[in-house]
């Protein structure tokens, strides 16, 4: 039964073994990055629409909608709610940039092993040297990976925020 499960985590320790300690740290900034953007997936999904209509009640609740003041309590409302909406993208677009330079940092460290083994074996044996491209290839297709997978997911957050606050500032305006 649990079988599958077990082949399944030997063959991705095998895979981090082939790339080296820089694949291990991609890995992790991999996942603590899909961590971040599945939360935000989440707080659209639960947190928000009740915010959003805590907002929306407040705005509703004032009397005044017209005067200078109460277009500036409209503006730090929206400003509050656009603040939740962006928080922790700047930690996932840092993440994103992250991981193509980590992946740049495993194809260096890969042909350093690469020329290592050209030093001490002083033949070019691709036997010999096949380890030290592995390390070299894989990371940086990793990193890429990575990357792309969450700048696509990243951009659809953002994209979805920003019409929620614009969404929100519509329904205040109306108020």
């Amino acid at each position: 039964m649990w079988f599958w499960l077990i082949e399944e985590v030997e063959s991705i320790r095998r895979f981090l073994g082939m790339g080296g300690d820089v694949l291990v740290a991609i890995f992790f900034l991999t996942l603590l990055m899909w961590a971040l953007l599945l939360e935000r997936w989440i707080y659209f999904l639960t947190v928000y629409p009740q915010q959003a209509r805590g907002t929306q009640h407040t705005w509703l609740a004032r009397s005044d909608h017209r005067s200078w003041s109460a277009r500036q309590i409209r503006r730090e409302l929206v400003s509050r709610v656009a603040l939740a909406v962006d928080k922790g993208m700047p930690v996932i677009k840092v993440l994103i940039a992250l991981c193509p330079l980590m992946g740049l940092l495993g194809t260096v460290v890969g042909m350093v092993q690469v020329f290592d083994t050209l030093a001490i074996t002083g033949t070019g044996s691709p036997r010999a040297m096949a380890s030290g491209i592995s390390k070299a290839t894989i990371p940086t297709m990793a990193g890429m990976v990575a990357s792309l997978s969450g700048l696509f997911f990243a951009s659809r957050l953002e994209h979805k925020a920003r019409l929620a606050v614009d969404k929100l500032e519509d329904s205040l305006k109306h108020g």
